[in-house]
Formats: C-alpha cells, sequence, structure tokens
C-alpha cells in the first residue's frame, strides 16, 4: 500500500515500475533538438483526419497502441487507463480511446496531467487496485488555439512570453512488478495563484505551483536538490524556469546546476520562432516517454524529480477576468537496482527517529 509521508508525499512500496513507454509527435517537434528520440513523427499534423480534435484523439490512440506494442500485450491485459487533455470534457482522451476497450478513468490537471495519471496509476498499482495500467496524455497546437485563443484563421500576434502547445502523446504502462524503471514517490501539489491574469504568460502562472510542490517534497521527505540528478519541470519554458529559480532562491534552494525544463528542451525555440518555449500536456509526456526515461534506463540519470505544471484556466474564467491559478504534481523516478544506500538508510534512520509518526498507510 502507499504510505504518507510527511504532508502531501507518498511513498510507492510494492516495487511499481514503467513496462514500457512511446512517443508520437507532429511536424514542428519533429524539426526540434529531440527528433531523433521520438518513436514516431509525422509531416501532417491532421494525420489523415477530418478535424484538429480528431487529429488529437488519433495521436493519443496511437501512442497507447505502440507503447502497448513495445510492451508485447494487448489492451485487454490492461486493468485501466488513466488518461486526460486539454479539451472540453476531454474529448481526444474519450473518443481516441473508447475503441480500445479498457476502463476509463479522466483525468484533467492542465499541463500537468502526466504526472497525475502517472500517480494515480501508480498508487492503484501500488495497493492492488490493478496489476497494470496505462497513463496516457496529449496536446495538440491548433485544438488547443481554438479552445483558449483563437482559431488560426484570425492570425493573431503572439507576445514574446507565449508559449507554443506541443502537438503530441506520450504513453507509459505501468504495472507492479516485472522490468522497467521505479516508480517511488510523489507528492501531490496544491493549487496555488498569484493572481497572474495574462493567459499569454503561462510560465509565471505554474512557478508558483512548481516551487511549492518542490519545497514541499524537500521537507516531507527531508531531501534537497543533490539527492537527485535532475529536477525537470514540464513546461515553464523560458519566463516561468527563470521565475522558478528565482522563488526557490528566496526560500535558501538552489536547483539551478540540475534542473531542466521540457518547455526549453523540446523545440529550437529561437530558430523555429516559438517564443518562450514549449507548452501542453503533451510537452512532459512526450519528452518523458522519449527521452527522460531511456536516461534513467541507461542509468545515466539514477534519480529524477520529474515535475509537470498546469495552469488552470479556461475560455470561460479567462473572458471573465479571473485569474489563472497553477498545478504541479511530483514524481520521483529512479533507475532499477540504482538506489542510493546511503539515502536509503538515512530514510529509515529518520522514519525510525520520529516513531513512525509522519506516515500512516491509506
Amino acid at each position: 500500500m502507499p504510505k504518507r509521508i510527511g504532508k502531501y508525499t507518498l511513498e510507492i512500496e510494492n516495487d511499481v515500475r514503467i513496462l514500457n513507454n512511446a512517443a508520437i509527435v507532429g511536424h514542428k517537434e519533429a524539426e526540434g533538438p529531440l527528433a531523433k528520440y521520438f518513436d514516431k513523427t509525422y509531416s501532417d499534423d491532421k494525420f489523415g483526419e477530418s478535424s484538429w480534435e480528431k487529429a488529437e484523439s488519433f495521436l493519443q490512440k496511437s501512442a497507447v497502441e505502440l507503447a502497448l506494442k513495445k510492451a508485447d500485450i494487448d489492451a485487454p491485459s490492461i486493468n485501466y487507463i488513466f488518461a486526460g487533455d486539454l479539451l472540453n470534457q476531454c474529448i481526444s482522451s474519450t473518443f481516441g480511446l473508447r475503441a480500445l476497450g479498457i476502463p476509463f478513468l479522466g483525468q484533467y490537471g492542465a499541463c500537468s496531467t502526466m504526472a497525475q495519471t502517472i500517480s494515480m496509476a501508480s498508487v492503484f498499482a501500488d495497493s492492488f487496485a490493478a496489476d497494470r495500467c496505462v497513463a496516457v496524455t496529449s496536446s495538440h497546437f491548433c485544438s488547443a488555439e481554438r479552445q483558449f485563443r483563437f482559431p488560426l484563421e484570425y492570425g493573431g500576434q503572439r507576445t514574446p512570453t507565449a508559449q507554443w502547445t506541443v502537438t503530441g502523446s506520450g504513453a507509459a504502462i505501468i504495472q507492479r512488478g516485472g522490468s522497467g524503471v521505479k516508480i517511488k514517490r510523489i507528492t501531490i501539489g496544491r493549487i496555488t495563484d498569484m493572481g497572474i491574469k495574462d493567459a499569454n504568460n503561462m510560465g509565471a502562472a505554474m512557478a508558483p505551483a512548481a516551487c511549492d510542490t518542490i519545497v514541499q517534497h524537500f521537507e516531507d521527505f527531508k531531501t534537497k536538490p543533490s539527492d537527485y540528478d535532475k529536477i525537470i519541470t514540464g513546461d515553464l519554458s523560458q519566463i516561468g524556469s527563470k521565475l522558478l529559480i528565482d522563488l526557490l532562491r528566496e526560500k535558501k534552494i538552489d536547483i539551478s546546476d540540475r534542473h531542466m525544463d521540457c518547455g526549453l528542451e523540446i523545440f529550437k525555440r529561437k530558430e523555429q520562432d516559438v517564443h518562450a518555449g514549449g507548452s501542453g500536456c503533451g510537452c512532459s509526456a512526450v519528452i518523458l516517454a522519449s527521452y527522460i526515461l531511456p536516461q534513467i534506463q541507461k542509468k545515466i540519470w539514477k534519480r529524477v524529480l520529474f515535475v509537470p505544471t498546469g495552469a488552470l484556466l479556461s475560455k470561460i474564467s479567462f473572458n471573465e477576468g479571473a485569474s489563472i491559478p497553477g498545478i504541479a504534481h511530483a514524481v520521483v523516478i529512479e533507475a532499477l537496482d540504482s538506489f542510493d544506500e546511503r539515502f536509503e538508510k538515512k530514510q529509515k534512520a529518520m522514519s525510525l527517529a520520529e516513531g513512525g509518526k509522519s506516515c500512516r498507510n491509506i
């Protein structure tokens, strides 16, 4: 069973692993610096479909099917699928995955959704509610622009702080036991709101949430930045990443030497004219599936703190002048059999010293 440590962190106790994964992207992502790592790339961002929304559904279904194929398993062997996207009622997920016949639990955490789906799937596997689950999310530049900003035909100018929604989907198969990297801990984030109202400055809205979750994770586990090879945020991009570093330094925490942001990695920011960088549910999902997990599998990175971030706005809330709340969840992913014995001893000593008062089964 998952064990709560501190206030908001869960320790996964029953050897939950990511069995396999897949990442599929569109043409702009295929022109970026990580092109060679993606499983599939497409030159047509409609993927042969009649609308942008149908195209995103195709993306998500294809990512799940490819992950299953790579793992050499079929859909009936999956107990539950945790999926979400950015569109109203998560239609990319529901319409895309309906043909697979897998019990479905829809998730919404804006661009933090990949961390949320992984967290839910891991808790289900760890608690024996499931043997094997899929965590998946997606985004599409054109469908997101139509929903949150303006239709492409409008041709509106983008501000320097604006980000480019990634067209892509990432899927991960999560199970108890077997092979693959380990999911060790999950910190569930709180909603933060610093009063940002500019929908073209998502990084500033999300950075305080990332700061809050990272600080809480360190406090719950009595860890520090040097205990992790990488601390990877989802899509803060240029503005939000700088703000996060500054916010953490105010709290005497410096992650600058090991911080990486998926929104800054997926595009060649200046050459591809994406302004502040990448964003969207698919941003952290495709980089996790294509780049981060292989680095951990190869033990180049042995312990990663993965912190996707989300801006919890809607077209209605924006038009009514409401501020933009932010959310971030953190997942600790470790290489197989790479756990630092000194770190493990420190955690056990801490638990014994506290007499188990900070922990309880859920």
